[in-house]
């Protein structure tokens, strides 16, 4: 049994509305205009960072396991300019990159622990699926890290909560997105599609008129399974009628055989059989799936709003606009977002250079927000911006994301982030196999109620 002091996932659920709509609201603010002089480009954290503890003198290699593995998308420039900064200001420390797409990552660290060599650096998502990562005390705590600095204060009020087990923080998060539908403008037009879909039935005549056009409707890379299930738990919210599903899994006041999940099974279906994703979907992972918006040939992208930087840096740049996931059956508010508090950066409780590796990341996460302003990729932030979007040159797709989060009333974490990793990985399995063949909503609810009574 957990300890009573361990934050539990319930609560980080119930959290997650105020989470976002407090902290995204700050920016989504500042993205309206503000009064900086100088064209906005300061940040709640300072411009330098690292203590004299990656100065000790040694040779110090840091391996930094991370999932920014596409060389043209801004995430990646800004880990390699940051890297490359601090090993100038620190030439006895070279930092070893191992970039990976995240479901690589997920399955290459899963080995490291089994063996008890995680990398330096690397990579966990928050709640449910670090927890075990914590338990066998494979990684550091980073409160006295988190000092240095003012850190801690640079991160939004409660998100450090979704990595903190009996009050020690184990990672610090890259961002605090929602998922958002992303659509190119010239392709619905050429589809003679005039209004953005506010209900499923709309979406899926809009994905009919779209693939009568020869045009993919959406863009998706279902090889790494998050990404389908990403886009089912949007349907589930809206059938479900609002957040809280999965919580009332775990409360035992609902199950998997609930009609607003063999609902959302048969919509997601619906989607399928229409022939809204990519040929192959399951044989493609997440970056090709992207790629495939990003490169104007695919009319949606269902995904979260950490995309907004890359697809700004895209041949599609200028026409894109984004709307919230439709309502389904007429339930749900388009004011409700499935909340993806960001992947963690985490250190190893092994690691044979703890603290260099702690005194890099203090400096990576200090200069980390003002690095992603400037290559304008700050939408979804997981820290502090106070700078002015617009004056910076952020692009009209960048602010109304922005506004978007400052109109977020609720929403649910990702499965995987909910349920023990067993039962998510059940999920994951069934829901990659609807895109395969079609399957009984009841048999899909069976093996989810099935795994989630065996992991109890």
């Amino acid at each position: 049994m957990e300890n009573k002091n361990r934050k539990s996932n319930a609560s980080a659920m119930k959290r997650a509305a105020l989470l976002l709509t407090a902290g995204a609201l700050a920016a989504g603010l500042a993205a309206c205009g503000s009064n900086e002089p100088s064209g906005g480009d300061n940040t709640g954290a300072a411009n330098n960072g690292g203590a004299s503890g990656g100065d000790s003198g040694k040779k110090v290699t840091i391996t930094f396991q991370n999932i920014y593995p596409d060389a043209t998308s801004p995430a990646n420039k800004m880990l390699k300019e940051l890297v490359a900064e601090y090993e100038k200001d620190h030439p006895n420390v070279k930092i070893e990159l191992d970039s990976l797409n995240t479901d690589q990552q997920k399955l290459k660290l899963k080995t490291q622990a089994a063996s008890k060599e995680v990398p330096d650096i690397t990579i966990v998502n928050p709640a449910a699926q670090m927890q075990p990562f914590v338990d066998a005390g494979l990684l550091a705590p980073l409160n006295d890290m988190l000092d240095k600095n003012g850190l801690k204060d640079t991160f939004q009020k409660g998100l450090l909560d979704y990595y903190t087990f009996d009050n020690n923080v184990y990672a610090l998060p890259d961002g605090n997105n929602i998922e958002v539908v992303y659509y190119n403008k010239d392709l619905f037009a050429q589809a003679g599609i005039t209004d953005i879909p506010k209900t499923f039935d709309e979406l899926l005549a809009d994905v009919k008129a779209l693939k009568a056009k020869g045009i993919t409707p959406i863009a998706i890379g279902e090889k790494d399974t998050w990404t389908g299930s990403f886009l089912f738990m949007n349907i589930l919210l809206r059938t479900n009628g609002g957040p809280g599903f999965l919580n009332d899994v775990l409360a035992g006041k609902k199950d998997f055989n609930d009609p607003a999940f063999t609902a959302a099974i048969d919509a997601f279906q619906e989607l399928v059989q229409a022939g809204a994703f990519p040929e192959g979907a399951t044989s493609i992972d997440a970056n090709a799936g992207g790629n495939i918006f990003k490169t104007g040939k695919a009319a949606m992208f269902i995904i979260g709003s950490w995309e907004t930087g890359n697809i700004d840096a895209s041949s599609v740049a200028g026409k894109v606009g984004a709307f919230p996931f439709p309502t389904v059956g007429g339930k749900g508010s388009l004011n409700e977002y499935m909340l993806a508090p960001g992947s963690g950066f985490a250190v190893s409780a092994n690691s044979d250079h703890l603290e260099e590796t702690k005194d890099f990341l203090n400096f990576f996460m200090t200069n980390y927000p003002k690095k992603q302003f400037e290559l304008k990729n700050a939408v979804g932030s997981g820290q502090i911006i106070e700078g002015d979007f617009k004056a910076a040159g952020y692009s009209d797709l960048a602010i109304d994301i922005l506004n978007m989060f400052s109109q977020v009333t609720g929403g649910d974490l990702a499965f995987d982030n909910t349920m023990k990793p067993a039962v998510a990985q059940a999920h994951l399995s069934s829901i990659q196999n609807l895109f395969v063949q079609k399957v009984e909503a009841a048999q899909a609810a069976k093996e989810h109620q099935d795994a989630f009574e065996a992991n109890k």
